[in-house]
């Protein structure tokens, strides 16, 4: 499935929550808007979609409200910093990778860190898969309305089956 794609399934199926997601994006940014709210992703990049719909199918009408879901990030951070990061990122990662299998796409896991000293890549993979195992009993229903937008548009059936998950993401 192409972003393009990906686009015009969330719009149309979010036309009511006056949300539109947008590509071209040289950084992902969500913006709040008074008639329509913005979801911007990188380029044209399918897997950059996917992570922006997850953090807005999370946040919670506060969030909705602020610029970026009122979060910041920085390209390196030390360790602590790091761990802070990936508490914040596990549960979007997961509905990625829950919303890539629906989409026919690959899903890789991203600490998003230039400093490699401070990444525990299979740690992180493990809490992401955890994460996942605990959606699939109960998904939030906005990513559950995509969820299965996708399925529809592409058969895979196979995302919302626990067994399809049966190792870390790698």
């Amino acid at each position: 499935m192409l972003a393009e794609q990906i686009c015009e399934t969330f719009n149309r199926c979010f036309v009511q929550s006056h949300t539109k997601l947008v590509g071209g994006a040289s950084e992902p940014l969500y913006e709040p808007g008074k008639q329509e709210a913005r979801v911007y992703f990188r380029e044209d990049y399918a897997s950059s979609a996917l992570h922006e719909i997850a953090h807005w199918c999370i946040a919670g009408a506060d969030r909705r409200l602020q610029p970026d879901y009122g979060y910041w990030y920085r390209d390196t951070r030390d360790v602590k910093q790091q761990r802070t990061f990936e508490t914040v990122e596990v549960k979007p990662q997961a509905l990625e990778w829950i919303f890539s299998v629906a989409a026919g796409i690959d899903f890789r896991v991203s600490c998003d860190n230039f400093d490699e000293n401070t990444l525990d890549m299979s740690g992180f993979s493990a809490e992401v898969h955890a994460a996942v195992i605990a959606w699939l009993d109960g998904l939030p229903p906005r990513a559950e309305r995509f969820i299965h937008a996708l399925v529809v548009q592409t058969g895979n059936q196979q995302a919302l089956i626990s067994d399809t998950y049966r190792e870390p993401p790698k």
